[in-house]
């Protein structure tokens, strides 16, 4: 499958290994990661109590899809402190935004594969 036109957010051989090359199973926890996404998202602020549960969920879907970066931003944000915390967070969020758009594209290219064949 071409990914040429994508961010380079998620290591698609990382998927890849995960699923044992199923594209069914890798729709399947790809939805799951834009399900979670979706879900965890909202509360990536600061002055949310649980953030710090929403970046170490997020950190978790993203090492198993392959979002290496996102996984790194979670990380470094999940030990901020307070006051460092907002920045750090505007950090996920943008690699979680290039994740998200990297598996948009898959889960469309897959799409269009399945209907040419």
């Amino acid at each position: 499958m071409s990914r040429r036109d994508l961010t380079g957010a998620v290591d698609f051989a990382v998927l890849d290994r995960t699923t044992g090359g199923d594209d069914g199973v890798a729709e399947e926890v790809l939805g799951l990661f834009v399900q979670q996404a979706g879900m965890w998202s909202p509360m990536l602020d600061a002055r949310q109590e649980g953030w710090r549960d929403a970046v170490h969920t997020i950190r978790g879907a993203a090492v198993g899809i392959g979002a290496g970066e996102l996984a790194a931003v979670c990380e470094a944000a999940e030990g901020a402190d307070k006051a460092i915390a907002p920045a750090r967070l505007d950090h996920v969020r943008d690699a979680l935004d290039r994740a998200l758009a990297d598996v948009a594209a898959w889960r469309h290219e897959l799409m269009l594969r399945s209907l040419k064949g």
